[in-house]
């Protein structure tokens, strides 16, 4: 956490080589809390085996060629623990379309957060005729104690302004037609990642997110198409 606040403020290669040696260590440290992370996932979802650290972390590093930011490196580390698609274990973690688990650390804005992230536009539109067909499921999945202890609904950062064509606009859940992503979250303080016994904690939220995870991944197995992560 120190040295992600010290990037922050110091976002540029100069700083970045002079504290080199500082970024190997909180990569390591964060490397290790993570093997620890999948290994607790994998006690409760078995779809994921062999999986790695490597297979799931982000470079640090930024590509600024299209971007009009141009700082160099990232401000937070990032872990997301996914199955893969079938008979392809290189697309497990980061590079799956599949929901999975992704744990986000980041000074002031640490979270958790399960679902599907830009799903492309066919997949799309499947896990909203799979919603609509099936919307009391869901309900149920967010009516769980431990669900409704964590996330309560969809986010909301990423939504169109109505539902969308060829679906009821009479659906009892208008707003999860409308999600253009579909993401469940939850915050954490820093002082709470901090603590010895975060992991555990971590991990109970991560359970209380597989039921949803469940829904969307069956809907991308029927779905029947396997599209590489754009």
């Amino acid at each position: 956490m120190n040295f992600l606040e010290d990037l922050a403020r110091n976002n540029n290669r100069e700083w970045f080589t002079a504290n080199k040696e500082r970024y190997q260590e909180a990569l390591a440290v964060f490397t290790q809390f993570s093997e620890r992370y999948i290994a607790g996932i994998q006690q409760f979802d078995d779809s994921m085996p062999g999986i790695m650290p490597k297979d799931c972390m982000w470079r640090i590093y930024r590509d600024t060629r299209f971007s009009k930011d141009k700082t160099p490196y990232k401000d937070h580390f990032g872990v997301y623990p996914c199955a893969g698609q079938p008979g392809r274990p290189q697309t497990m973690g980061k590079k799956s379309d599949r929901a999975g688990y992704y744990f986000h650390v980041q000074p002031g804005q640490c979270m958790f957060a399960a679902g599907m992230w830009c799903p492309n536009p066919d997949l799309l539109n499947a896990v909203r005729r799979e919603l609509q067909a099936n919307y009391e499921e869901v309900e149920d999945i967010m009516a769980a104690k431990p669900f409704q202890k964590y996330f309560g609904d969809f986010d909301q950062t990423y939504m169109l302004k109505r539902v969308p064509a060829g679906y009821d606009s009479d659906f009892p859940h208008p707003d999860w037609l409308k999600q253009k992503w579909f993401i469940i979250s939850t915050p954490f303080t820093d002082n709470e990642i901090c603590q010895p016994n975060f992991l555990d904690k971590l991990l109970e939220v991560a359970r209380a997110a597989k039921p949803m995870n469940d829904f969307l991944n069956y809907t991308f197995e029927e779905y029947g198409e396997f599209p590489d992560r754009r």
